[in-house]
């Protein structure tokens, strides 16, 4: 179904299907799952000390021997650790968010590295394309964590006639309906983040993964937009303060010290009333916990019958 897909070709797997890079998320064994079952799993640099990155990525490599990459936060403190730990490790590909992928794409493109940057504009596109990027990956607003202000369905097709790399869609993302729909408006892969959450593989604490299954169509909010980086959550007691403190005129120093853990206080310890639950509008079509392998099949078997409907309509 893929032979001629220019990301199955780019990135040599199976299905052009990639795993968000998602702080405190997207680790080893997710990512291992996911290149396994055929697509591109990524580790999640974040803020992570260099050695734990390491630690990481010697562990994916005894969990898979297929590709994967690692997402690196070019707003992270620990950014370029982790771009010399990717260049150590001659690391397949590399996604970037937050920022100029510039010393990223000089860095580890004369190492054979794969890079795409994760971008949520058509000039930003232009630019990583023109410093020679191989790919980029157009991220609308619906998807979870820090978003840009453009949807996916107007992002992608413009993003699309730009440039002339591969274009991976992103951002309310996680069935083959979505990717079919992706496809339509000139994407050639997708990314998926917030149904990932809720793989089996994945480390997240129970307690956040029932948030996503028991979600609904209303269930996120964004903040964060009073400074310049808006974030999409699902609602809780976190996001209303957020919401009070900024519309109450809060200063930026208050509601960074708001924000500061609230990402691990959910991963790690389950607090879902404030901890921070990043997840992505499509958290409402997520019902269930299963096997990375299986969101897989899932995904590429409803986009079977999502392109046999379009057959119908084409005639």
């Amino acid at each position: 179904m893929f032979e001629n897909n220019r990301v199955t070709k780019l990135l040599k797997i199976k299905y052009p299907i990639i795993q968000g890079g998602m702080a405190w998320v997207a680790d080893a064994d997710l990512a291992a799952a996911v290149s396994n079952a055929g697509g591109l799993g990524i580790i999640a640099a974040a803020s992570m000390p260099p050695e734990l990155l390491e630690q990481q990525i010697i562990k994916i490599r005894t969990l898979t021997d297929k590709q994967f990459g690692v997402n690196i936060m070019l707003l992270s403190p620990t950014a370029d650790d982790a771009l010399e730990v990717a260049a150590r490790y001659k690391v397949p590909v590399v996604t970037t968010g937050a920022g100029s992928p510039g010393r990223v794409i000089e860095r580890l493109k004369p190492l054979g590295t794969i890079v795409m940057p994760v971008i949520a504009s058509v000039a930003h596109a232009e630019r990583v394309w023109k410093q020679g990027a191989d790919a980029v990956v157009a991220e609308g607003s619906e998807a979870g964590g820090h978003i840009g202000e453009t949807s996916t369905i107007n992002l992608v097709p413009q993003v699309a006639d730009a440039v002339k790399i591969p274009v991976i869609a992103a951002g309310g993302i996680c069935d083959g309906r979505g990717m079919i729909a992706a496809f339509a408006l000139g994407a050639e892969g997708v990314q998926v983040g917030t149904r990932f959450v809720c793989a089996s593989e994945s480390n997240v604490h129970i307690n956040y993964k029932e948030k996503i299954i028991n979600a609904g169509d209303r269930a996120t909010a964004v903040t964060g937009r009073s400074l310049g980086h808006p974030v999409r959550t699902l609602k809780n007691k976190l996001s209303k303060e957020f919401e009070s403190m900024e519309k109450n005129g809060a200063p930026s120093e208050e509601l960074e010290r708001l924000g500061t853990g609230k990402l691990r206080l959910a991963v790690v310890d389950g607090d879902v009333e404030w901890g921070s639950l990043m997840a992505g509008q499509s958290a409402g079509l997520v019902k269930r916990i299963e096997p990375a392998s299986a969101i897989i099949e899932d995904i590429i078997s409803g986009a079977l019958v999502s392109a046999e409907k379009l057959k119908g309509f084409a005639d």
